[in-house]
């Protein structure tokens, strides 16, 4: 069953759409930046239905406002915990964030502890944009709110997005990131990259913060956050893990959705028994 929801927010007015069992565990998704939450679709096809999932349109993408002017990370972590509250989602949940999402999920479970039970970021760097990836998204920004998603733009964002692999022989996959920049609001979508794209802080010094099991996933072609970069994230979290996805890059749970969900679901398999002991370093899972 499927139920959609327009909840308003820190953020502006939200799209949340509800799937699976509302009597399971309560797991949270947030997508990449440029993506609606429909980026998880294939994704969520390999997962357990017995799970109630709440999947969040972030502030100026698929159906979901804005609030008009700046935000930051925090606030979506706020964002949230709103939207949780108007569903009388009271225990803790399971975070899974792309990109953005992850972000969104790190910031949530160092503020909220007591309402995340794992947390895993897929495909999220930990720095900031460094100053080349600064100079060509504000080239490529400028382009799109002078010119609206013209072919350079809609190649730029592609190409970083997914791996050649990807850009190759999934052409569905490609066709949705296009698609989702064509119908983003011009405005909206800007206001988005700024805010927690441009204007997004280091988030390294978040992880020694969290205490709850922590998947940290990325792509092997992902060349914003290597594996070695995604290790070395994980090893500043109490409880962290590391898994690497062939023929990916930062949109995971598009590009390799049953890999990605195998990686998952095993997690949270063994997030529920003994942990390891803080001294044994992260378990790096190359798939």
């Amino acid at each position: 069953m499927e139920e959609s929801h327009t909840i308003e927010t820190a953020v502006g007015k939200l799209a949340v759409r509800v799937e699976g069992d509302h009597e399971g565990a309560a797991t949270v998704l947030w997508p990449s930046l440029f993506m609606s939450g429909r980026s998880f679709d294939r994704f969520l096809t390999f997962l357990t239905p017995q799970r109630r999932v709440v999947v969040i349109d972030g502030p100026g993408h698929g159906a979901s406002g804005d609030p008009g002017h700046r935000y930051s990370t925090a606030d979506c972590a706020q964002a949230a915990g709103q939207i949780l509250d108007r569903l009388a989602i009271r225990g803790p949940v399971d975070w899974v964030g792309n990109a953005w999402g992850g972000h969104v999920g790190l910031a949530f479970a160092a503020a909220r502890p007591t309402r995340c039970r794992s947390l895993v970021m897929l495909g999220t760097p930990m720095a900031a944009l460094s100053s080349a990836e600064r100079g060509r998204t504000y080239l490529l920004l400028a382009i799109y709110q002078l010119l609206g998603p013209i072919e350079i733009v809609l190649s730029g964002v592609t190409n970083v997005l997914l791996s050649a692999h990807t850009r190759v022989h999934d052409l569905e996959a490609v066709d949705l990131v296009r698609a989702s920049l064509r119908q983003a609001d011009r405005r909206m979508l800007s206001n988005a990259v700024k805010s927690v794209s441009l204007d997004r802080a280091d988030a390294t010094g978040l992880l020694p913060k969290i205490g709850m099991p922590t998947l940290i996933v990325t792509g092997r072609d992902h060349a914003g956050f290597t594996p070695d970069q995604a290790t070395a994230a994980a090893r500043l979290v109490r409880h962290g893990e590391v898994a690497v996805i062939p023929d990916a890059a930062y949109l995971v749970p598009l590009e390799a959705p049953e890999t990605t969900a195998a990686a998952v679901s095993d997690f949270w398999i063994r997030s529920t028994a003994d942990r390891p002991t803080d001294d044994a370093g992260p378990a790096r899972l190359e798939l």
